[in-house]
């Protein structure tokens, strides 16, 4: 069963700009003006979500010079997927469990 630290990740990654910045992370080590220009993002309002990442996990940080670079954390995607993995061999092995009605 999903833990509450997960429903918080899940909510993180529910935000559109948020899931946008995690796929374009899962392929490249991106600086925030990198993502501004993929994204189209404001550099605030993307800084922004850039922090709720970091915050949750999601992503690190690497400074380089006067740049910040980030990257995923593919440690964490992993384990989330692993408890969704979890909840679908849940319900396949509970398909033909049905409490009856009252």
């Amino acid at each position: 069963m999903l833990t509450s630290v997960d429903t918080d990740l899940i909510r993180v990654l529910a935000d559109p700009l948020r899931l946008r910045i995690v796929t374009l992370l899962a392929k490249e080590t991106l600086c925030t003006t990198h993502l501004v220009a993929e994204t189209g993002a404001r550099q605030t309002n993307l800084s922004n979500h850039l922090k709720v990442l970091r915050e949750a996990g999601v992503v690190e940080t690497e400074p380089c010079g006067r740049y910040t670079y980030y990257k995923l954390r593919p440690d964490v995607i992993a384990h989330l997927a692993g408890q969704f993995v979890e909840l679908a061999e849940s319900a396949r092995a509970a398909a033909d469990n049905k409490r009856a009605c009252p």
